[in-house]
């Protein structure tokens, strides 16, 4: 089958000829329609990924939607011509999304929502796992409760913001002055990130604190999440808490924090039923008309692989996804 190579750090994509995988028990082929990107998969290209376990030369690509071709030994729950999309390789020396195939555990996958097209549902899993998890299994975001969304229009945060309000939070999220339409159209008030923040507690929480604080920034942003806020009932949430830090402010306020590393099952191989589950809810979520993801403008086959992951870096609005020219499926154009 046809799949596109990354050789050495930094170097461009190659396409080249490699075995089509056959699905071992317990796993289903999958023909790729679409493959998300993510900035996750800029810097494993890039060599600033070493937490993601991904040696080059390999095929990259984290994230997919597409339709069953061949099921292995015990898979019950999915049969050749469904649609599914999953986060399912790409990581841990595990072949990408970015070939005509990919084998991925049954466990991962979730049938694709019936609403979205082929395209769409490729720019989730990713981020939506990782948001799931952050508000509903660190922080149990419930109705009536105001929850803090930094870098509310980028890939986890818009899709975080859709997660909270379907939930029946408040919420609100950060966004540079020229994307606050972005999360207001999505139901969410837009605090612009200049904003200095004795101002926006002051404005939007009396000066109490969020419920919850969802940080998809790290730095400087996690720091501020942790005065942010509410005393002793507060949480915060980060996607990307890896750095040093003080939890003196959050200590003084009485509040819990929790991590998020939606990799794990990847690299472990444990627990991978757990992705599955979420996107089950997420595709549930889209099917109501609850969430949908933000895509980039601009269309990207698979031979401009170079410039679709430049545009992840560029600062582009929305989710990259790269389109699969040589998938079967229908046109889906007319969903959404």
């Amino acid at each position: 089958m046809r799949a596109y190579i990354v050789d050495k750090i930094g170097s461009p994509f190659r396409e080249a000829e490699i075995p089509q995988p056959r699905p071992a028990a317990h796993e289903v082929l999958v023909q790729v329609c679409a493959s998300g990107l993510n900035p996750l998969d800029s810097k494993i290209r890039a060599g600033k990924a070493e937490h993601a376990k991904q040696p080059l030369p390999a095929t990259l690509g984290i994230d997919m939607a597409g339709i069953v071709a061949e099921v292995g030994a015990g898979v019950t729950k999915f049969k050749p011509g469904d649609e599914v999309f999953g986060m399912v390789g790409g990581v841990g020396g595990r072949q990408g999304t970015l070939a005509e195939f990919v084998a991925a555990e049954a466990a991962l996958l979730a049938h694709k929502p019936k609403l979205l097209t082929m395209k769409e549902a490729a720019a989730l899993p990713l981020a939506a796992i990782t948001a799931w998890e952050g508000l509903v299994d660190r922080a149990a975001v419930q109705p009536g409760q105001n929850v803090l969304v930094h870098a509310g229009a980028g890939g986890v945060g818009y899709v975080a913001t859709q997660i909270a309000l379907a939930r029946g939070a408040r919420v609100f999220a950060t966004v540079s002055e020229d994307k606050k339409s972005v999360v207001e159209e999505a139901g969410a008030t837009a605090i612009g990130r200049q904003t200095p923040l004795e101002n926006y507690l002051a404005e939007h929480t009396q000066g109490e604190g969020f419920d919850i604080v969802f940080d998809t920034v790290g730095g400087a942003v996690l720091d501020a999440s942790f005065a942010a806020v509410r005393r002793y009932t507060g949480h915060v949430v980060s996607a990307l808490g890896w750095g040093t830090h003080s939890l003196a402010p959050l200590s003084f306020r009485g509040a819990t924090y929790s991590g998020v590393f939606t990799l794990f099952p990847l690299l472990s191989g444990s627990q991978l039923e757990r992705h599955g589950n979420i996107l089950k809810e997420v595709a549930a979520l889209a099917d109501r008309r609850q969430l949908k993801p933000l895509l980039a403008k601009e269309t990207f086959r698979l031979a401009a692989l170079d410039q679709a992951y430049d545009a992840i870096t560029g600062g582009i609005l929305g989710k990259v996804v790269v389109e699969h020219e040589s998938c079967s499926h229908e046109n889906d154009s007319h969903k959404g």
